[in-house]
């Protein structure tokens, strides 16, 4: 956005106005009394006018007193002025919302007016073209601003602006004009003000711009300009403001030409492309007020000439790319209100005079590479509002004297290495609404008030060294008119309980306390912060029960996480009743007891975590719970439920103690037996595999790892053999596919899988990657689509899809992403296969689950299958095989009608035996 214009124009408009008088109107009525030609030219104004109106398309009640039925009284009409003459010679319907709403695009053409001296149609919204058509010898100002004209603003566009000597002011500010900029302005002698901003003007600035005489203000800024800001403004000796910038891109760098502008007092080049450095003769321009070349590409250091700029009271080089320190010559600007040196690549301390310029309001550097101390005194002699010093090396103390003036409102100091303690002055700046110190070394207490300050609307105090407690509200009174809604602490030190008086914070939205000591109990009063978004009291030392009767009153809260502490009691019910609860973490306290089928019944709930607690009972399979990670209920061996993959005993309420530990030996047992088996028929398979050679078409001479979870007849060198080029029946993403057959004659299908992208990064290959290929290899047959293919989009594997268009598991979503082949099949046990599919996948290797627990789970949700295969295997580390039908055995699961038609039924029974 750019600075607000000047009040020249205001003066330039009253001027014009003041300049004519209504002496017309001598009679009660109004009418002229000049002689009978003065009449006649009145009426004829009159008639221009209606005309006029009638062109604009007015809306209902807009310029109701220009009428033909008092066309005699034209001189009062609503905006309209005569002169002594007789003649109208200003109109002015600038903000009268003249125009109907919705109307077509309207076609004005000012003429008939012969003496009109000032003509304002501003602020009126006009869609369409106005054109000033007919000689106006006498016209010296024009104001179409802030409408929506079009076209452009030469003879083309129906503006003879030859036919216009005497204009000082064309104000066409704010439009939608094209093409290229008018050069008849060029020649206009009397011009002195002269804005296009903020329209679609191209191409070039004419260099026949530089020989307007008494221009004063040219605004061409907010345009689609190019090319190079051309030398010839130069000659422009009386201009006194020049905007260029915003929208437009130019070639090159400010003409050093400008320095003889001497009398500027404004120069914007901001956001205009420009290159190369900052001219060292801009120094020359005593008369400057205002240097802004912000959002530029300008280079090399910040010239010190710019320190003779004394009267200048604002400086922006901010968003460039200056390198060097900070030129102490700069000091020598006492008037200076206004210091941005952010987002460059400044290097040195601080400038100690920064402190000592007394009209100081906003300094803001961040984002350099400054070191050293904040200058002591910084707000001392000043009346400093903004202070940003962030992102830069700063050490040493915040200045106890940043609010001495009373009147700072943004102390934004993070991300620096400053350390010591918060001023406690600002405990009682009453005026500060931004204060942002994170990511410092700060020591000591939060001060006394700072919390509660009655117009702080943000406190970031985060990844500091604070300690002590949490301020409580000094003063009650204070709290009616708290405007706090940002309030971050967490990553200290804190200790002590949460004061109670944090409920006084009504305008509170996000409340961060995280990775502190903080102890006691989660206040309830809690529950009187009605617009709290985000509650995160993790990683502390809280106790006692979880306030659900005073968190539920939350009604806006999305996010809460009270894990890590020491939090115990049953998970309240009355959570439940915060209806957009997205977000949900108690992971890692001593809960008890079930979690609430409320809770899990929550549609809005899309994260969870109940881990690591000493929960019990069984979990939902309806509802979001039960498309949660298993990982989300971890370290709580008494939940069961297919999500856990733990089934659930039915065993009557009186169940004691003792059998329930007998249960877990015997499991305990079990799985140690499975274990062992599973040992002992890995060696026996290796074993075997070493007593074959294998030659080179077998997949190299590597190891192999073969591990049966079930009885088979084959060994490893069986399926070896099976990989040779002749046998390759497919290709993907994920591996090739061969088919072959065993000594014994079965057939078998071997899928020699890729390694996953992790190890392009960890350059290490476990068991938990080939987990993630066999969760390809699940995704590829629930969905019939290859790992890879241009309908996911590109860049996007099967995997990512997946979870785009599923949202995270439901199941209905899983129902459209089906192979139809598939139609016949159970959705529950689809469905299941898919969510076993998406816990091979996880992106964190250790929340995905073991080879053994995927058939597991598998045989549980399948145990009619699982106990009629008979010739089934896992993957392996480098390949991964599973039984195929024979020819002369079941009918073939691949119809050769490319999937036209669903595979017989009998082939269902054949999906699972292959997964598992």
């Amino acid at each position: 956005m750019r600075p607000s214009r000047p009040l020249l124009l205001l003066v330039l408009l009253h001027f014009a106005l003041l300049s004519t008088t209504n002496a017309a109107a001598a009679d009660g009525n109004g009418n002229g009394n000049g002689n009978g030609n003065g009449t006649g030219d009145l009426r004829g104004d009159a008639m221009a006018l209606l005309a006029l109106k009638a062109a604009l398309g007015c809306r209902p009640g807009a310029l109701w007193s220009w009428s033909a039925a008092n066309a005699g009284s034209v001189c009062a009409w609503t905006g309209v002025r005569c002169g002594a003459a007789g003649r109208v010679v200003a109109v002015d319907i600038a903000n009268m919302n003249v125009s109907a709403s919705g109307a077509a695009p309207v076609s004005v053409r000012v003429t008939g007016l012969g003496a009109l001296e000032s003509l304002s149609l501003a602020g009126n919204g006009i869609v369409g073209a106005v054109a000033i058509a007919s000689p106006l010898p006498a016209l010296r100002h024009v104001n179409v601003s802030g409408n929506q004209l079009s076209g452009g603003l030469d003879l083309d566009g129906g503006w003879d602006l030859a036919s216009l000597p005497a204009l000082e002011v064309l104000d066409a500010y704010d439009n939608n004009f094209s093409s290229p900029l008018p050069l008849g302005v060029a020649g206009l002698p009397r011009l002195r003000y002269l804005d296009l901003g903020g329209n679609y003007f191209t191409g070039e600035i004419p260099a026949a711009y530089g020989a307007m005489p008494a221009v004063e203000y040219l605004s061409l800024n907010g345009n689609n300009l190019q090319g190079r800001i051309p030398p010839e403004l130069g000659n422009l000796t009386t201009l006194r403001e020049l905007y260029l910038g915003y929208y437009n891109v130019f070639d090159g760098g400010i003409p050093p030409a400008l320095s003889a502008l001497r009398s500027l007092t404004v120069l914007d080049v901001s956001n205009c492309g420009l290159t190369g450095r900052v001219p060292a003769e801009l120094g020359a321009l005593a008369s400057l007020d205002a240097l802004f070349l912000h959002t530029n590409q300008l280079s090399g250091p910040i010239p010190p000439e710019l320190g003779n700029l004394t009267s200048l009271t604002a400086l922006d080089l901010s968003n460039n790319a200056l390198t060097g320190e900070v030129p102490r010559s700069l000091a020598s600007l006492t008037s200076l209100r206004l210091f941005n040196l952010f987002l460059n690549r400044l290097h040195g301390p601080v400038p100690d005079f920064i402190a000592a310029l007394p009209r100081l309001e906003t300094v803001q550097l961040f984002m350099n590479n400054l070191t050293g101390r904040v200058p002591a005194g910084l707000g001392a002699s000043a009346p400093l509002r903004i202070v940003d010093l962030s992102s830069n090396r700063l050490t040493g103390v915040i200045p106890e004297t940043l609010c001495a003036s009373g009147q700072l409102h943004t102390a934004i100091l993070m991300n620096n290495f400053l350390f010591g303690p918060i001023p406690g002055s600002l405990g009682s700046c009453t005026s500060l609404t931004r204060v942002r110190l994170g990511q410092n070394y700060l020591n000591g207490s939060i001060p006394a008030g700072l919390l509660y300050l009655p117009r702080l609307s943000l406190l970031e105090l985060h990844n500091n060294l604070l300690s002590g407690a949490v301020p409580s509200n000094p003063s009650a009174s204070a709290s009616s008119s708290s405007q706090l809604a940002q309030l971050n602490v967490s990553n200290n030190l804190l200790s002590g309980p949460l004061p109670s008086t944090l409920a006084n914070l009504t305008a509170l939205q996000t409340l961060l306390a995280s990775n502190n000591r903080i102890g006691g109990a989660v206040p309830p009063e809690l529950g009187e912060l009605r617009r709290l978004v985000k509650l995160d009291l993790s990683g502390n030392q809280l106790s006692g029960a979880v306030p659900g009767a005073a968190l539920g009153q939350c009604g806006e809260l999305t996010y809460l996480d009270l894990s890590r502490n020491n939090l115990s009691g049953a998970i309240p019910e009355a959570i439940a009743g915060i209806r957009v609860l997205n977000y949900l973490n108690l992971s890692r306290n001593a809960l008890e007891d079930a979690i609430p089928a409320a809770i899990g019944a929550m549609s809005s709930l899309t994260a969870a975590d109940f881990s690591y607690n000493d929960l019990s009972g069984q979990l939902p399979d309806t509802g979001q719970l039960a498309y949660l990670n298993a990982t989300a209920f971890a370290g709580n061996p008494r939940l069961c439920g297919p999500v856990v993959s733990r089934p659930c005993n039915n065993y009557t309420e009186g169940v004691t103690t003792t059998t329930a530990r007998r249960g877990g030996e015997l499991k305990l047992v079990l799985a140690l037996g499975l274990l062992a088996c599973s040992v002992v028929f890995a060696a026996a398979a290796v074993l075997r595999a070493r007593s074959f050679r294998v030659d080179g078409g077998g997949g190299g001479e590597g190891r192999w790892w073969f591990t049966a979870f079930h009885k088979v007849d084959f060994g490893v060198a069986e399926v070896i053999e099976c990989m040779k080029d002749g046998n390759v029946v497919g290709r993907g993403g994920a591996g090739v596919v061969y088919a072959g057959r065993t000594r014994s004659g079965g057939a078998i299908a071997v899928k020699r899988l890729q390694a996953q992208g992790e190890y392009a990064y960890t350059l290490r290959v476990d068991e938990k990657s080939d987990v993630y290929s066999y969760g390809v290899v699940l995704l590829e047959l629930i969905t019939g689509r290859r790992p890879v293919g241009p309908d996911f989009g590109e860049g996007v594997d099967i995997v990512q899809w997946a979870k785009r268009v599923t949202a995270g598991g439901r199941r209905e979503a899983v129902a459209g992403i089906t192979d139809r082949r598939l139609a016949g099949a159970p959705a529950d046990e689809v469905a299941h296969l898919f969510f076993v599919a998406m816990l091979c996948v996880q992106d964190n290797s250790v929340e995905r689950p073991t080879m053994r627990e995927v058939v597991q789970t598998l045989a549980d949700e399948f145990p009619r299958h699982a106990a009629s295969s008979s010739a089934q295997t896992s993957p392996s580390t480098s390949s991964s095989a599973a039984a195929a039908p024979t020819p002369g055995g079941e009918e073939s699961c691949s119809p050769d009608d490319g999937g036209k038609e669903p595979p017989p039924a009998n082939c269902y029974k054949l999906f699972p035996d292959l997964l598992a």
